[in-house]
C-alpha cells in the first residue's frame, strides 16, 4: 500500500490513548470538547455501495446515541457490483500533495488488491491507485489487516482471511526492491467454519486478537501470536445470542476497552456495545442500544484514522 498505510503505526505513537468511555466499569458520558475521561468513545462504519462509492457513519457512545457523522466519502472507488469481500479501511493525511489518503485490501470478484484513493481536501475527483495481490478470493468470507511498530526501523503487518470452509489463514506483508507489495503466507489454522464474521480487537507486538460470533450465536475471542507456527488461543466470551450479526466493528475505547458495532444486516440496524477488557466469560459487556441510522449498503468495515491508538481489548 501507499505511504499513509506504512507510517500509520508511528504516527500512532506521537498520540495519546483515546480519553472515555469504558473502563473498568465501562460508564460513558456526554460527549467533550476535549479528550478527557469523561469524553464518550466513537466509532466509524464504512460501507461499500452496490455503484462501488464509499460512505462513512461515525457515532459517539453518548446517552442516547449520538451519529456525528453520515456521508459519502468518495465516488466510483470501486466497479460497481464488484466488491466481495474488504478489510478495515484507514485514512489520514497523505504524503503525496494536500490531500486525504485512504487505504485498505479489498476482493474484486475473486481477486485482492491493496487498494486505496486519494482526495483533494475540501473536496475533488478522487484519484485512485491498487495493486493486484493475486486471485482465488472467492472462497473466503472474511479479510483483515493488522500492522504494529515493533522499533524505530521495523515494521509488523500481517494479513488474515477466513476461508469458507473454516481455514484461517495468516500472511506477512512485505515489500520487493522495488517497494511492490509481496505477501508471504505465514501460518494457517483449521476449526472456524462455525464463524460469522471477525472484527479485529487487539494489536500488539506479540499477538493479534480477533472477535468472533458464530452461527449458534456464542462470542468468542481468538488470539493469534505472531510466532510460527501459527497456534490461535481461542476462549469462550459468551455461549448464546450473538447469531444475528453478519458484520463487527471494533475501535478502542480508553486504556483497555472496546467499542463495538454490530450490524444485522437482515434488519439493516447496528447496535453498540461498551466491552471491558477480553477475560473469556468474566468479560464485562454493556449493551447502549440502537444506533441511529441504516447498514443497507453491500460492504460495511471499520475506518480507522491513520493515528488512532492500537486496539487493545484483549
Amino acid at each position: 500500500m501507499n505511504k499513509l498505510l506504512r507510517s500509520r503505526a508511528t504516527a500512532a505513537l506521537a498520540v495519546g490513548v483515546l480519553g472515555a468511555g469504558v473502563l473498568p466499569g465501562l460508564a460513558y458520558g456526554a460527549t467533550t470538547t476535549t479528550t478527557t475521561s469523561s469524553a464518550a468513545c466513537g466509532i466509524s462504519a464504512g460501507s461499500i455501495t452496490a455503484a462501488g462509492d464509499h460512505r462513512i457513519q461515525s457515532f459517539v457512545a453518548t446517552r442516547p446515541i449520538t451519529r456525528t457523522e453520515n456521508r459519502f466519502v468518495a465516488r466510483g472507488i470501486h466497479p460497481a457490483g464488484q466488491a466481495k469481500l474488504t478489510s478495515s479501511w484507514i485514512h489520514g493525511p497523505a504524503e503525496e500533495g494536500n490531500s486525504i489518503g485512504h487505504d485498505g485490501n479489498v476482493v474484486l470478484g475473486t481477486v485482492l488488491y491493496e487498494s486505496g484513493y486519494l482526495v483533494p481536501r475540501g473536496g475533488g475527483t478522487p484519484h485512485k491507485y491498487q495493486t493486484r495481490i493475486g486471485g482465488g478470493w472467492g472462497a473466503f468470507k472474511s479479510l483483515e489487516h493488522s500492522e504494529v511498530l515493533l522499533s524505530s526501523t521495523s515494521l509488523r503487518q500481517n494479513e488474515y482471511g477466513l476461508r469458507t470452509d473454516g481455514t484461517l489463514q495468516r500472511w506477512n506483508r512485505g515489500s520487493d526492491s522495488l517497494g511492490r507489495p509481496v505477501w508471504r503466507a505465514s501460518g494457517s489454522a483449521p476449526g472456524f467454519s462455525a464463524v460469522k464474521t471477525m472484527a479485529l480487537i487487539s494489536q500488539t507486538k506479540t499477538y493479534d486478537t480477533f472477535l468472533v460470533n458464530t452461527r449458534g450465536g456464542a462470542l468468542y475471542t481468538v488470539r493469534i501470536p505472531t510466532v510460527s507456527p501459527m497456534k490461535p488461543v481461542v476462549k469462550k466470551v459468551r455461549a448464546a445470542t450473538w447469531q444475528g450479526f453478519e458484520t463487527m466493528i471494533a475501535a478502542r475505547c480508553g486504556a483497555a476497552g472496546t467499542l463495538l458495532l454490530g450490524i444485522d444486516k437482515d434488519t439493516g440496524s447496528g447496535y453498540l456495545y461498551a466491552m471491558g477488557h477480553a477475560n473469556g466469560t468474566a468479560t464485562v459487556i454493556q449493551g447502549l442500544g440502537k444506533v441511529p441510522g441504516t447498514f443497507t449498503d453491500s460492504l460495511d468495515f471499520a475506518w480507522h484514522g491513520y493515528s488512532d491508538p492500537k486496539l487493545f481489548g484483549e
